[in-house]
């Protein structure tokens, strides 16, 4: 079970690491784009003039000096995140839900102060979070509230949906739901789940948790086999259009549902992680060679979506090999 010959991971259609950074990212992705989606400060500005909502931006602390005026602005602020802007993998954000006086409660249910916050701001300045460990600057956003629907499956966190796009086609799409094992946050590397969704429905397919199937949340006890995301086809089309926003041929788009502003965008990834298979029981590269045998391709993100929706619909096929596909990539933990 542990091992699986190279000639049936072909079969299936898997995407290993390396053809993914020698056929795909650098062939597709113009490396003058990356500081744009390596920036989430940047990704917002770039992405308004593109009709992809982003949450609120509350204020932006770029030297030390302004740590102060955090200080006096989030008196205003009801509730809050705090991102560093070249931060990855979700190292470094902090979730303020609430404030008791003078305390602040994170999402995960801790309370902090004001002190630990203009510390957490100013190891963001240093560079504790960025790429290469390079200064950076910390974003104040507005708090997202997860739609009911979605947030009863996730625990302690908002849950997010990555969506896997190529030459501005969404090709695969996973939701992520936070666990404790993940601290609240919507990162399958440190222990949340990853659902598999059907590209032509939001339908849920398979889910995993640390390379593994399973059935329900491992915090909540719900079940996720018949989850549907809402706004499925917007939120397709919101992905899509973060092609000719940034040019990039393949990337990450991560999603979240908010009660009441619906789709919101994020933030980008140049270089997405290859778990999306084993969480749709499925491998990209048909799916990416299909596009790139387009003899004709569509020019406007509404047409590109409505051709993966007829072209990639899945929803059936994957339910029927639940128990055997998807755990053959469930062991593909390497991939």
């Amino acid at each position: 079970m542990g091992w699986i010959s190279p000639g049936r991971l072909k079969r299936l259609g898997m995407l290993n690491m390396n053809r993914r950074n020698v056929d795909y990212i650098a062939r597709y992705n113009d490396r003058a784009s990356y500081p744009l989606v390596d920036n989430k400060l940047k990704t917002k500005l770039v992405l308004q003039d593109y009709d992809v909502r982003t949450p609120e931006l509350l204020q932006v602390v770029r030297q030390q000096h302004e740590i102060s005026h955090f200080r006096k602005n989030v008196e205003d602020f009801p509730g809050f995140a705090i991102k560093p802007a070249k931060g990855s993998g979700g190292k470094g954000i902090t979730v303020i839900t609430s404030r008791d006086g003078d305390r602040y409660c994170k999402a995960s249910g801790a309370s902090v102060n004001i002190a630990y916050l203009e510390r957490h701001l100013s190891n963001i300045l240093a560079g504790l979070y960025s790429l290469a460990g390079s200064p950076d600057a910390a974003i104040v956003e507005g708090l997202i509230t997860s739609s009911p629907s979605l947030a009863a499956y996730s625990f302690e966190g908002v849950p997010d949906i990555r969506i896997v796009v190529f030459q501005g086609y969404p090709v695969m799409a996973m939701l992520r739901l936070a666990t404790h094992a993940s601290d609240g946050k919507a990162n399958l590397h440190q222990g949340a789940v990853g659902i598999g969704l059907d590209i032509a429905t939001g339908c849920s397919l398979n889910a995993v948790q640390f390379n593994r199937p399973l059935t329900r949340h491992p915090d909540t006890g719900l079940p996720l086999a018949d989850i549907t995301i809402e706004n499925w086809q917007e939120m397709l089309e919101m992905a899509a259009r973060c092609y000719e926003a940034t040019g990039l041929g393949y990337m990450g788009v991560d999603l979240v549902v908010d009660r009441n502003q619906g789709p919101m965008l994020l933030e980008l990834n140049a270089r997405p992680g290859l778990a999306i298979q084993m969480a749709n029981g499925c491998g990209l590269l048909p799916r990416l060679k299909a596009i790139e045998s387009l003899k004709r391709p569509h020019f406007s993100p509404e047409a590109r979506v409505r051709y993966v929706m007829d072209a990639f619909p899945v929803r059936q096929a994957a339910r029927s090999s639940r128990h055997g596909q998807s755990a053959v990539f469930a062991h593909g933990s390497d991939l």
